[in-house]
């Protein structure tokens, strides 16, 4: 590490819920700090949710970031000239992180529908453990899983 760590910024939790989990996915969400546009496309898309579920969607979204929550990843580890990827367990709050990230990426590569229907739909299939989230929390997992020879070399 070459210099100090950045110092953890406390988020607040969001008007609705009181949830800091979902403060933070309106942050991830905002795009030119348009923060409550970000709240309108959330909530409406757990209104969505709600309607396709008939049950909690707050409780669905949190099963679904569980679902979609990578366990290990590959970090990049420089030794004697040769860079190895070097299987890591992630940290539950990074994990979380990552996975929100995940969620807002595919739903805004999708086309031709509104956002908040995209961010429901890609939640509804994180939380069925199917769709795009899914398939890259595995594809991390195997190569984690096909590195394990330079687990060796974590520090």
């Amino acid at each position: 590490m070459r210099r100090r760590r950045a110092p953890k910024r406390d988020v607040m939790p969001d008007p609705k819920y009181n949830s800091l989990e979902i403060g933070r996915f309106i942050n991830i969400m905002m795009l030119d700090g348009k923060k409550s546009v970000a709240q309108k496309i959330i909530y409406d898309a757990f209104d969505v949710i709600e309607e396709k579920l008939n049950q909690d969607p707050i409780k669905s979204f949190f099963a679904a970031l569980d679902n979609a929550r990578p366990r290990l990843e590959v970090r990049p580890r420089r030794i004697g000239g040769a860079t190895y990827q070097v299987p890591m367990e992630v940290p539950k709050e990074r994990g979380v992180t990552i996975a929100l990230r995940w969620v807002r990426d595919f739903a805004r590569k999708k086309k031709g529908k509104p956002m908040k229907i995209k961010l429901a739909d890609e939640i509804l299939a994180a939380y069925k453990n199917e769709g795009t989230v899914i398939k890259k929390k595995e594809d991390t997992h195997k190569m984690a899983d096909a590195n394990k020879a330079f687990a060796h070399f974590k520090w």
